[in-house]
């Protein structure tokens, strides 16, 4: 995420909402018997554009999603989101996870799938088509997601960067 576009935030004085993508058990067999740990990624947004991912790991259920909470809110970006959907198409790809994000029509919905849908929903996206190709394990698709969200363009600054009206840019 090393982008020019990448818009980091503040995580203070803003409203959100938590959403459980995945919850992993971990057995670590020990010489006393085995020790279960858990994973869970949790994804963190506002519903305005404003998205975040983490990853906890404790002993117990609660505590990782709280940890997973509060790392998410510590990776937040901000995604530009026109008339509920996305400006253009875009492809995002994290490790063997491709996805790919297309802008619907009013009334479509999310259409998407598990990780993929925990993340466009956060965002505040209403309308997109959503493909994920490749991995399906969640920490990559959901990396992958927000790598594509970061990458998108916001067609207001591509407007005064080619000097023409929004019209030309981005007719809706």
């Amino acid at each position: 995420m090393a982008d020019i576009n990448v818009k980091r935030v503040k995580s203070s004085e803003i409203e959100f909402k938590d959403r459980l993508v995945s919850i992993n058990r971990v057995t670590k067999v020990t010489k006393g018997g085995r020790t279960f740990s858990f994973s869970a990624i949790v994804v963190v947004g506002n519903e305005n554009g404003i998205v975040g991912y983490g990853l906890g790991k404790a002993k117990e259920v609660t505590s990782a999603i709280a940890k997973g909470i509060d790392d998410a809110k510590k990776n937040l970006v901000k995604v530009p989101i026109l008339k509920g959907t996305l400006p253009h198409e875009q492809t995002g790809k994290y490790s063997g996870a491709n996805v790919f994000l297309k802008p619907a029509a009013p009334g479509t919905g999310v259409i998407a799938g598990g990780a993929m849908r925990a993340v466009l929903e956060s965002v505040g996206v209403r309308d997109v088509l959503a493909k994920s190709k490749g991995s399906s394990n969640p920490h990559s698709v959901v990396k992958a997601t927000i790598n594509a969200l970061v990458q998108l363009k916001d067609p207001y600054m591509v407007s005064q960067l080619r000097g023409i009206e929004l019209s030309k840019v981005f007719n809706g």
